[in-house]
């Protein structure tokens, strides 16, 4: 049996009662993929940032390299699956994969059409591109400009690179109620193979540290949120660095907080486990800017997590 002491006391017990809520009240409903969930709406969790804390999940294997590898391509602004599949990352190979066999009646597999992505640089150009997805609506948001008389309008060559408007804000007015970076472009979603789910990030500087806080609009509770979780804390983490502040706390909000139902056995499976342990991330170098971090420069200490769930993605 748990303490009360003891639930408090580590960070991950938020995200398992979190879990136990859907599981046990959550509304059931039909979803855009056709396999359904148990949902609520509105959710909050609190992690603390100071140390090197980070909050990884211990009651399963939460792999931090790949959601790394990840989010470092959204700071690139890339679009194309081909760098992440390169290197062995197929967060995103669902979605291109299904339209490659719903568009061209081929029933290859994932595992070689990522690799036809990789060997092939026509291919993954015509299949591999997500559209203007996360980093691109980052580092690249666009903007057209008129072209003279008339309506006509032209988009310019480059567009608003948010996370290093971010940067620029919080070292020189570190008391903005606008450092914002923003997923959400109404005039794009239609392009975009999946609408951006954790869509709106702010950070708030108190003193020396700063936090930040991540507004989901969906969330697959299972496979999305340790990732989103981890990305945000290290969203959070690299721009202290960057910025000559100390890391402070991550706020979470979500929207839909949705488990799938083909996710039921999983479910059962984690929450008889019991969090232990506090990881640390150190940053091993200090680069020049916030788009010059490479993988190896992140190191996660005393993360001994247990057995990894595997769990099937809805696409």
């Amino acid at each position: 049996m748990t303490s009360p002491d003891s639930r408090s006391a580590h960070y991950e017990w938020q995200y398992l009662d979190l879990m136990r809520a859907i599981d046990e009240s959550g509304d059931t409903r039909m979803d855009r993929t056709g396999v359904g969930t148990k949902s609520i709406f509105g959710t909050q969790l609190r992690f603390d940032l100071s140390d090197g804390q980070v909050p990884l999940l211990t009651t399963k294997r939460v792999y931090w390299k790949t959601a790394t590898r990840e989010f470092l391509w959204f700071l690139t602004g890339e679009t194309n699956i081909r760098p992440l599949c390169t290197q062995g990352v197929e967060i995103w190979t669902d979605w291109p994969h299904a339209r490659f066999v719903r568009e061209t009646g081929e029933a290859i597999s994932r595992a070689d059409f990522s690799a036809r992505i990789v060997a092939d640089a026509d291919f993954a150009a015509r299949w591999g591109d997500l559209g203007p997805v996360y980093g691109k609506q980052w580092v690249d948001w666009p903007v057209y400009e008129p072209m003279g008389q008339g309506d006509l309008f032209r988009r310019r060559p480059h567009g608003v690179n948010q996370v290093a408007d971010l940067v620029h804000s919080l070292r020189t007015n570190p008391g903005s109620r606008r450092h914002i970076v923003e997923g959400w472009n109404v005039a794009e979603l239609d392009a975009m193979a999946l609408p951006p789910c954790h869509k709106t990030y702010q950070f708030h500087v108190s003193g020396n540290r700063l936090s930040g806080l991540l507004y989901q609009r969906s969330c697959d509770v299972v496979l999305g949120l340790p990732f989103n979780l981890w990305g945000a804390a290290l969203f959070i983490h690299m721009l202290a660095q960057q910025c000559d502040l100390e890391p402070g706390e991550l706020v979470w909000m979500g929207g839909d907080t949705h488990l799938y139902g083909n996710h039921e056995a999983l479910v059962s499976e984690q929450l008889g486990r019991t969090p232990s342990g506090s990881p640390r991330l150190r940053l091993a170098r200090r680069p020049e800017s916030i788009f010059d971090y490479r993988i190896e420069d992140f190191v996660v200490e005393d993360y001994a997590p247990q057995g990894h769930i595997s769990a099937p993605v809805a696409v």
